[in-house]
């Protein structure tokens, strides 16, 4: 979870209790640190009103540090800027890779300096999913691997000329023109731009980015309305 707004938790409980009437293990959910407390009051008050268990592990995300999923996958946790305390998540893919000194080296060599100790790989990362949350432009400015993960998903709330940019920033938004400003920075397969305004019809945001950015950043920009 990358912060506390309704429309991003929500469903939280739902889910939690879903889990639960399916029989499967209750979940482990990472929410920034200093959510943790409100977070599981609002369990409890749910928990109250549905006379049902809400069954769940709530540990802290906190920006720097890392979640390992597998051995294949970690995630890590970086800052974002939003009005609320908030952060957003990129998930690597890792394996490891036989060091460039022992390229060429036969499975037997490769074998005895295992044996005596050696450490023959190193580990390689691939960042695969950017997960930006609500930010301004900071929030992925100061996470290079958002940019570089095969498919981020990340916030376009405003898109109109009219709506300010500067007091967009302010209250932890982005706007069309950031992602136009940052367009070489972008280099994902695919970037999935959500989170529009209600202030928006659909049929307007389709015209605005129709004539702002019609190549949708070179057929990877993806709009979920």
């Amino acid at each position: 979870i990358s912060h506390t707004h309704l429309d991003h938790i929500a469903a939280l409980p739902v889910y939690v209790a879903r889990r639960r009437m399916m029989k499967m293990d209750p979940p482990t959910i990472y929410v920034p640190e200093k959510a943790i407390g409100r977070i599981e009051r609002l369990l409890r008050a749910v928990e109250d009103l549905d006379k049902g268990r809400l069954p769940c592990t709530l540990l802290p995300a906190c920006p720097g540090e890392e979640i390992e999923l597998s051995r294949e996958h970690v995630v890590t946790v970086s800052s974002t800027c939003h009005t609320l305390p908030s952060v957003g998540y990129v998930v690597w893919d890792r394996r490891r890779k036989l060091k460039n000194e022992y390229q060429g080296f036969t499975g037997d060599q490769i074998r005895d300096l295992r044996l005596s100790g050696v450490d023959v790989t190193d580990e390689v990362r691939t960042p695969l999913v950017g997960y930006l949350g609500d930010s301004n432009p900071d929030g992925l400015d100061r996470c290079p691997a958002m940019y570089e993960a095969m498919i981020l998903i990340a916030e376009m709330t405003f898109v109109a000329k009219s709506h300010r940019r500067e007091n967009i920033h302010k209250y932890g938004h982005m706007h069309l023109e950031d992602f136009l400003a940052r367009r070489e920075q972008f280099q994902n397969e695919v970037i999935i731009a959500a989170h529009y305004s209600t202030r928006y019809t659909d049929d307007r945001i389709q015209r605005i980015l129709s004539k702002r950015l019609p190549d949708l950043l070179d057929g990877r920009l993806q709009v979920w309305l």
